[in-house]
C-alpha cells in the first residue's frame, strides 16, 4: 500500500468516524448539531463526549462504539505511519548498499565532481553513449538529481582522498571537475593527480585567469562554459548549418533524426588493424564508418589520412558514422588476428 494510498484511507476514516458520531449523538440524544460534533471531537480525543457528562444508557452505548472505532482508526494511523518509515528507511538503506555494490565494482568509467549544470550535462551526454560514471557531489540536494536519474553518486567533498578512493579513482577512465569554484577545481585536480598521475582530467573554468593554475595543478585539458558558448553562439550566426552538424555528429543528444555520432577508437597491439594501410583495411566501405583523422601514438593528429597511411598498434582512429557500426570498429579495433 502507498503511502499515499494511507494517508487517504485514515482521512476518509477519520471524516467518516466524526461524521457518524455527531450525526448518532444528534439523533440519540437530541443534542444540537455543533455540540454533537463537539462531543465526537472530544470522545474520539478521549477526553470524553458530553461537557456536563449528561449521556443517556442509549447514548452511552453509542459512545463506546464510537470509542472503540476511534482507538482502531488511530491504531491503523499508526500502524501505517511506522509502516511507512520502515519501508522509507529500509529502501533508502538498500538503495545505498545496491549503490556502493555497483560503485566498488566500477571499471574504466568515469568520475564527475560536481552535479551542478555543467556536471548534470556532462553526466547526461556520457550515460547517452551507455559509459560507466560517477558523480562526486557534496550537496545533497544536487546529488537527489543522479539519485533521480539512477546515476552512482557519492555524496562528499571531491577534494578528499578517502572520497576520490571511493569512487575508484585508479580504475577510472577519466575524471571532470566541474564545480563551480575555481579555487576547488584546482583543489580537486591535484589530490586527484596525487592519486593517479596518468589520468585525464578535464577541468572548468569560470575565470579566464584560472585556466593555466587549473593547467599547472595538473589539468589535462581545461574548459570555460562562457568561452565555449560564446564560440558556439558565433558559429551559429556565421555559420549554422555546420555548427548544427557538428552538434548532430558530437552529441547523441542533439535530436537528430540521423543517427550519426563522432568517436575516438584505440587501436591494440593484437587487432587486425595494427600494420595494416588505410585502403587494405578498407574500413569505409567494409563498415560504412569514415576515417576524419588517426592521431598518432606519439601525439600527432594525421587528418583526413590517404588509403596508403598505416595503422600503428596505439594510433587512435576519429571515425564518424552510425553508432552500430562504431560499435563494430571498436570491436575490430579491439579484436585478435
Amino acid at each position: 500500500m502507498t503511502t499515499f494510498r494511507s494517508v487517504a484511507i485514515i482521512s476518509l476514516l477519520v471524516f467518516v468516524l466524526i461524521g457518524l458520531g455527531t450525526v448518532g449523538f444528534h439523533v440519540i440524544e437530541g443534542w444540537p448539531w455543533f455540540e454533537s460534533f463537539y462531543g465526537t471531537l472530544m470522545t474520539v480525543s478521549t477526553i470524553g463526549a458530553d461537557p456536563v457528562n449528561k449521556l443517556s444508557h442509549s447514548g452511552r452505548v453509542f459512545n463506546v462504539g464510537l470509542i472503540v472505532l476511534g482507538v482502531g482508526v488511530v491504531g491503523f494511523a499508526i500502524g501505517s505511519f511506522t509502516q511507512a518509515v520502515i519501508h522509507l528507511e529500509l529502501g533508502a538503506l538498500v538503495g545505498r548498499r545496491r549503490m556502493e555494490k555497483e560503485i566498488s565494482k566500477l571499471r574504466d568509467h568515469f568520475i564527475i565532481c560536481g552535479a551542478g549544470r555543467v556536471g548534470r550535462r556532462v553526466a547526461t551526454e556520457v550515460a547517452a553513449r551507455n559509459l560507466p560514471l560517477v558523480l562526486i557531489e557534496q550537496e545533497p540536494a544536487r546529488a537527489q538529481w543522479a539519485h533521480e536519474k539512477n546515476f552512482p553518486v557519492i555524496i562528499g567533498d571531491a577534494t578528499d582522498e578517502a572520497i576520490l578512493r571511493e569512487a575508484r579513482i585508479g580504475f577510472a577512465r577519466g575524471l571532470a571537475s566541474a564545480v563551480t569554484s575555481d579555487a576547488q577545481n584546482i583543489y580537486i585536480i591535484l589530490t586527484a593527480r596525487g592519486l593517479a598521475p596518468n589520468l585525464p582530467i578535464v577541468a572548468r573554468a569560470s575565470e579566464e585567469s584560472a585556466e593555466s593554475k587549473l593547467l599547472k595543478a595538473g589539468a589535462t585539458t581545461v574548459i570555460s562554459p562562457y568561452t565555449f558558448a560564446g564560440q558556439r553562439i558565433a558559429r551559429f550566426l556565421i555559420s549554422p548549418n555546420i555548427q548544427h552538424f557538428i552538434d548532430l555528429a558530437s552529441s547523441p543528444l542533439s535530436g537528430g533524426k540521423l543517427d550519426l555520432r563522432m568517436e575516438e577508437v584505440c587501436v591494440s597491439n593484437q587487432s587486425s588493424l595494427a600494420g595494416a594501410k588505410l585502403g587494405e583495411a578498407d574500413i569505409r566501405h567494409r563498415l560504412g564508418v569514415i576515417i576524419l583523422a588517426i592521431r598518432r601514438d606519439r601525439g600527432e593528429v594525421d587528418f583526413n589520412p590517404t588509403p596508403d597511411r598505416r595503422i600503428s598498434a596505439g594510433d587512435y582512429l576519429i571515425a564518424m558514422g552510425d553508432s552500430q557500426k562504431l560499435k563494430e570498429l571498436e570491436m575490430l579495433a579491439m579484436a585478435l588476428r
